[in-house]
């Protein structure tokens, strides 16, 4: 009887232990990391000679002299994962969110959810020096932008399969080998071009295992 008894104490402690386990996993994996303090560039890498500073909470980039291409990118990689963030944009707009993306100089390799003014294909997908534009939105989801306004931008990387929303509104979805392979890091851009100023933050990402 009592081996018995010490059996089942042996089998509701390693269930109960699995269980637990699963939880503190699951609730891992739900956790949002922030990837910007709100005080500085800590984590980030600025390639190139475009101005990427933090003011009031924002990371804040705007064309320099040299009206070139700019990016801000995260140390870390990350593979499969949900990024959300908010912008504003400020004269142009034109900007970008890159993912599992790679740098050399200001040379980036990788995939681009646009940011843009009205009509210029917010949401959708390009690939650098590769393919071009993969996807763009239907026309009549632009609606969705608010330009000179803070704007929600939500990017869902889980393998091959990407998802765009801006604003709670789905703009893309697509499933692509390349994309699927693909590893790197978040980057935000700045448009080459001169007179741009775009206003990031509440820069978050959940990983997908």
């Amino acid at each position: 009887m009592k081996q018995i008894v010490t059996i089942l104490l042996i089998v509701f402690t390693f269930c109960s232990c699995q269980t637990a386990f699963k939880s503190k996993t699951e609730s891992k994996n739900d956790e949002w990391i922030s990837l910007f303090n709100g005080k500085n560039l800590d984590g980030w890498i600025n390639h190139g000679s475009e101005k990427w500073y933090v003011n009031d909470g924002e990371i804040i980039c705007e064309s320099g002299p040299k009206a070139e291409y700019g990016y801000l990118s995260t140390v870390n990689f990350y593979d499969d994962f949900e990024l959300s963030l908010e912008f504003k944009q400020e004269a142009n707009g034109n900007s970008g969110v890159f993912f599992r993306s790679t740098l050399e100089g200001t040379k980036i390799t990788g995939w681009q959810a646009e940011v843009a003014p009205p009509n210029k294909h917010t949401g959708g997908i390009y690939e650098s020096y590769g393919r071009g534009w993969l996807i763009k939105p239907d026309p009549k989801k632009d609606a969705a932008l608010k330009m000179g306004d803070w704007n929600t931008m939500k990017i869902k990387a889980e393998g091959p399969k990407i998802t765009t929303w801006l604003n709670g509104e789905e703009m893309i979805q697509i499933e692509d080998e390349k994309i699927g392979k693909g590893k790197g890091a978040v980057a935000l851009q700045i448009h080459d071009g001169g007179g741009i100023k775009v206003r990031w933050r509440n820069i978050k990402i959940k990983l997908i295992e």
